[in-house]
């Protein structure tokens, strides 16, 4: 049997896995993610989609919708919480999947939107690693329970 692979705490020697293509996902599935009221877009994720790799990306699709009606757009993501950081890797609009066409790593508190912050301490991360399970997962967007971390 060989030997387990070195783990290293070295950020530049991280390699992320091969990325499938989008999920689908299905709006009647939709778990709504806790938002400011004041935000005129709600966010809601299809825990059908939700995926934890093996280095450590907790990928998912989440749909934006305006609260008062209108067009609906999909975002295919990932979520490192061991750097707190978020990627884009496609945009789900007028039905059908547009890939990004130059993804990159942002910090997630300096993101353009909150959702993905607001997911990922809600449900996704504990600290800076992934939840133990996707069932852990959907039961913390389903019951967020702040957490001292």
């Amino acid at each position: 049997m060989p030997p387990p692979p070195k783990v290293t705490s070295q950020p530049d020697e991280w390699k992320e896995s091969d990325v499938p293509p989008p999920p689908a996902f299905d709006e009647r599935r939709l778990l709504p993610i806790e938002m400011p009221p004041h935000l005129s877009l709600q966010y809601g994720i299809d825990p059908a989609t939700i995926t934890v790799t093996r280095d450590g990306v907790v990928r998912y699709v989440v749909v934006a919708s305006n609260k008062a009606g209108g067009a609906t757009n999909a975002f295919y993501e990932g979520v490192r919480c061991s750097s707190e950081e978020v990627k884009q890797y496609a945009r789900f609009n007028q039905g059908a999947w547009h890939n990004a066409s130059n993804p990159e790593w942002k910090r997630i508190n300096v993101r353009n939107s909150r959702y993905a912050k607001e997911l990922a301490e809600q449900a996704l991360c504990r600290g800076h690693a992934p939840r133990a399970s996707v069932g852990e997962m959907v039961r913390q967007i389903k019951d967020p329970v702040r957490e001292v971390q």
